[in-house]
C-alpha cells in the first residue's frame, strides 16, 4: 500500500467508532449521517536518509434535518478522531505530524455537510 492509500485507511478507521458510515469516495447510495473520506493532495517531503509526504486530507459529513445540531457534534468529534490518527501507519509509514487547517458547516441540497481539513506530514526511514 502506498502512503496515501495507508493514510485513508488509518483516517477512516479513527472515524469509524462514530455513529455514522465511514466510505473513501463518494456513495452512489448512502444514509444519513455518513462521512467521506478525500483523496488527500500529497507532495513530496524527503530528506536524505527518509522518504516524506505533506500534504492535506479531508473529511466531508453529510446529515439532513432542518438543523444541523446532530453534525455539529459529529463534526467536533471526526476533528478530535482525525487529529489522533498515527503515529504507525504500516508498512513502516509515520505520521510526523497531523493537524486541524479548518473546518466549515454549510446548507446544500436538502442536507447539511461539513468538511474538516487536515495538514499532514508522513515519512518512512529508507532502508
Amino acid at each position: 500500500m502506498s502512503a496515501r492509500e495507508l493514510l485513508v485507511a488509518a483516517v477512516a478507521a479513527k472515524l469509524a467508532p462514530l455513529p455514522l458510515t465511514v466510505f473513501d469516495a463518494g456513495p452512489v447510495r448512502g444514509g444519513l449521517p455518513h462521512a467521506v473520506v478525500q483523496e488527500p493532495d500529497l507532495s513530496d517531503w524527503s530528506g536524505t536518509g527518509w522518504t516524506g509526504r505533506e500534504g492535506r486530507i479531508a473529511v466531508t459529513l453529510a446529515d439532513g434535518g432542518e438543523r444541523p445540531l446532530r453534525l455539529r457534534a459529529l463534526l467536533a468529534q471526526a476533528e478530535e478522531a482525525v487529529g489522533q490518527v498515527g503515529p504507525a501507519l504500516g508498512r513502516g509509514w509515520r505520521v510526523a505530524s497531523i493537524r486541524l487547517v479548518r473546518s466549515r458547516l454549510v446548507a446544500a441540497d436538502r442536507q447539511w455537510r461539513a468538511t474538516a481539513e487536515f495538514a499532514v506530514r508522513l515519512y518512512r526511514e529508507n532502508a
